[in-house]
């Protein structure tokens, strides 16, 4: 394997320790590989595990009681799946993969391990934690308050923030390997209403399309017309504990 996905991530942040590396590298010793579509835990499923995304895209969601689904998470190589069911002993939503994908899988034990012998890789785990909810608010007011143009705009605008974290400042597209329903299961709006959108966006000359690829072409308008606040660029890590 090529080293830790997650050390990769948590590297944007700080300079890890060699220490802090093995670790990170522990959890990700086994593998396991899943087609497009797989379920890899129901909503109320048993929720020891938790998993390192290596490659590809999966979601967390939750079904409503009119029988539609809400996609609350999308997850990329590098996110730790699960941590929104660590307090439970039940999952509290599903995980399905988006794309094939490669997951390590490990018990909770495991990351109580690496929060007792490296305190500043728990604290800053806990803090991408609190920026995710934040960032799941800022959606959740973006649906329930904005235009479904300004939905879709954000919805891109996160995705594009997040990818770059690993893949760099000057990367200007990405994949985007979501159906319209997907996007629409995110942002509250039917496929049809997410396809004039995207459509609205690309016409605008603020966005790009090629097949899968979306090249961000106006990053400002893009965030603006959102009200986007990029929740991963403004972490705060001057209060960590030092590493031991």
């Amino acid at each position: 394997m090529g080293g830790s996905c997650l050390a990769e991530r948590l590297a944007h942040y700080v300079a890890l320790t060699p220490q802090e590396n093995d670790a990170l590298d522990r959890l990700e010793d086994q593998e396991r590989n899943f087609r497009r579509g797989a379920v890899i835990r129901r909503e109320h499923d048993s929720a020891r595990e938790l998993f390192i995304v290596q490659k590809g895209w999966l979601h967390s969601s939750v079904l409503l009681g009119n029988g539609s689904r809400q996609i609350m998470r999308f997850h990329f190589p590098g996110d730790v799946v699960g941590l929104s069911s660590m307090a439970f002993g039940q999952s509290s939503d599903s995980i399905v993969a988006v794309t094939d994908a490669v997951l390590c899988p490990f018990d909770k034990d495991k990351l109580a391990v690496v929060f007792q012998d490296h305190p500043r890789l728990a604290a800053l785990i806990f803090t991408l934690s609190v920026a995710e909810r934040v960032s799941l608010a800022d959606r959740l007011a973006s649906i329930g308050r904005t235009s479904a143009r300004a939905r879709v705009a954000s919805l891109l605008c996160e995705i594009f923030a997040r990818l770059r974290i690993t893949g760099g400042a000057a990367m200007n597209e990405f994949q985007l390997p979501l159906t319209q329903e997907e996007i629409g299961d995110a942002t509250g709006l039917t496929a049809v209403h997410v396809n004039r959108m995207m459509r609205g966006l690309v016409d605008d000359g603020i966005i790009g399309r090629s097949g899968n690829v979306v090249s961000v072409l106006d990053e400002k308008r893009l965030a603006e017309g959102a009200s986007f606040i990029d929740r991963y660029a403004r972490i705060d890590t001057s209060w960590l504990p030092k590493p031991r």
